[in-house]
């Protein structure tokens, strides 16, 4: 019998459930069942939150490899290639071992219908199962609540940020977002918390379960180093350790660091402080401020795709010596973009706009209309990002910036027509 590609798997498993997003923990559970899988990993962390969530999970891979561990990590969505989605040992799952593993799924799921997320976390848990790792690190998809990762029951959960993204699905409100990110926490387990004033729901939520809030600005502290450029201090209640500035370069990256650490020393066995120090310096995320120069124009790489993502990119552009920066700026058709471009203002000093393919993307023309009104409104529109960026490069000055954000299909075709010159 002729085995199916990797590209027709993913074809197929596209194609087998009516919606693209069904929440709900009850068809993964069933099929989970089915095929025997109890434990990914010796220890599993969860990391939910809206933003930086990948560049912490990105930290705690590192700093947990550089203490020796043999370590797994599902994160999502890819950029370039499915496999981005399952690491282990800092290496990209095999096509041919996504296959099996989808192969496995199928022939246990019956009559369930997967959505194409459950299918690939079945997958990555199928995986890190038979890898006999020392932990696990699992992202969250969408939420926390409801979401397929919640099926296995974290040593350490994790909420980066709550704010606004996927109202459709999680609530209008920080409060009702944050209710459902803290659906991860385990009763009697810690939960750390990366914001400073987190929602009265996740703390509420923790309380009722029993679980150990552990909060950045009160149960652990992060600051530069007063008196050197290149380092910071993490410290809490009888424990400090100076650490080497992290390779990501936005200020947010401070932050996803502690949280991470924070995470990793509410695990039964603590890091290294040299294992803190090589992994804070090692992690690196593709497109989180990714640089690239191209003809004496430097060109930055962002996923960024909401308010909150676009306060910290005018945060770093504030921190940097002051150029013209040019914005290439596509956003899918349910996300908040002129909340966006009202958090970036006037330090754009153009703006490409482009349109997104794919299921929830829109055509420029239908892009540029949302954006009436603001600072957006009169940017140069294109038919694709590879368009944009193209015409973005040829019409940038000397010294000046160009910055693409807005989706992970941005970036994606972004690194794509980059990586093509």
């Amino acid at each position: 019998m002729q085995t199916r590609s990797l590209a027709d798997w993913l074809s197929y498993i596209e194609r087998i459930h009516p919606k693209s997003i069904d929440m709900g923990l009850e068809r993964i559970r069933e099929v989970s069942k089915r095929l025997g899988l109890t434990r990914p990993g010796r220890e599993v962390i969860t990391v939910g939150g809206t933003n930086g969530k990948g560049s912490t999970v990105a930290f705690i891979e590192a700093i947990a490899r550089a203490d020796g561990r043999r370590v797994g990590a599902y994160t999502s969505p890819h950029l370039l290639a499915y496999n981005e989605r399952i690491r282990i040992d800092g290496a990209d799952a095999a096509d041919a071992d996504i296959v099996a593993a989808f192969e496995a799924i199928e022939a246990a799921r019956g009559e369930v219908a997967l959505t194409y997320f459950e299918y690939g976390t079945l997958a990555a848990l199928w995986l890190f199962e038979r890898a006999g790792l020392d932990l696990t690190i699992l992202e969250v998809g969408l939420g926390g609540r409801l979401d397929a990762t919640n099926i296995v029951d974290a040593d350490v959960a994790v909420i980066t940020t709550v704010d606004l993204d996927h109202q459709d699905y999680l609530g209008d409100d920080r409060e009702s977002i944050g209710f459902e990110k803290a659906g991860i926490a385990r009763g009697f387990k810690p939960l750390v918390l990366g914001d400073d004033d987190p929602p009265s729901s996740v703390l509420r939520h923790a309380y009722l379960i029993g679980a150990s809030a552990v909060r950045a600005g009160c149960d652990f502290f992060f600051a530069p180093a007063p008196d050197d450029e290149a380092s910071w201090n993490w410290r809490e209640v009888g424990f400090e350790v100076e650490l080497p500035r992290p390779a990501l370069s936005a200020p947010v990256q401070m932050r996803n660091a502690a949280v991470a650490i924070a995470a990793l020393r509410a695990l039964d066995t603590a890091p290294s402080d040299e294992a803190l120090a090589r992994g804070v310096a090692q992690a690196r995320v593709a497109g989180r401020l990714q640089r690239f120069e191209r003809g004496g124009t430097e060109i930055l790489v962002d996923v960024g795709h909401n308010p909150q993502a676009a306060r910290e990119l005018a945060a770093w552009l504030d921190a940097q010596p002051p150029r013209p920066t040019r914005a290439v700026f596509a956003a899918l058709g349910d996300k908040d973009a002129v909340g966006v471009v009202a958090a970036l203002g006037a330090r754009i000093a153009a703006w490409h706009l482009a349109g997104l393919s794919g299921p929830r993307g829109v055509s420029v023309e239908a892009f540029a209309e949302r954006l009436r009104g603001g600072a957006a409104e009169a940017g140069q529109r294109h038919a694709s990002v590879a368009e944009a960026l193209a015409a973005a490069r040829a019409a940038a000055g000397e010294g000046e910036r160009i910055l693409v954000f807005g989706s992970f299909h941005t970036a994606a075709e972004a690194l794509q027509a980059l990586a093509d010159g």
